[in-house]
């Protein structure tokens, strides 16, 4: 069980995906991006504030 309710990143899509390299294309797609613009919600896990780094120049975090 989750020892405490992990807190929740927003996130937003500001650049686009293309022509980035294909690693970007996926993180972008696997941070559950569909187009630009849009805002999705996160569990702030390691992994998913690893791979907002790997796009921070095409995401920009909205809130914590």
């Amino acid at each position: 069980s989750e020892m405490c309710i992990r807190d929740r990143i927003r996130i937003k899509q500001t650049k686009s995906a293309i022509n980035r390299p294909a690693n970007q294309k996926a993180t972008i797609q696997a941070l559950g991006f569909k187009k630009l613009n849009q805002i999705v919600e996160k569990e702030a896990t390691p992994q998913i504030l690893g791979m907002i780094n790997k796009v921070k120049h095409l995401v920009e975090v909205i809130d914590k």
